[in-house]
């Protein structure tokens, strides 16, 4: 079991380190495509549908926001 031990530290430490890694650099380029499509989108001369009608539900959820404020 002794000469088992450190092999396993290693692979468990290695494996949590590359496993871990690796799916946060996966997640961050899939936000950051993401991200980049928003910013494309906002900045056209027309904006999609899609677009359109996410900005105007979010302006209503701060207009309805603004008004449970004030009462």
């Amino acid at each position: 079991m002794i000469d088992f031990g450190p092999a396993m530290v290693l692979g468990l430490c290695f494996g949590f380190m590359f496993g871990t890694g690796c799916s946060l650099a996966i997640m961050y380029s899939i936000y950051m495509g993401g991200y980049r499509k928003a910013v494309e989108e906002s900045l056209a001369p027309v904006p999609p549908k899609r677009f359109a009608l996410a900005v105007e539900t979010l302006q209503a959820r701060r207009h309805a926001k603004a008004a449970a404020a004030v009462k």
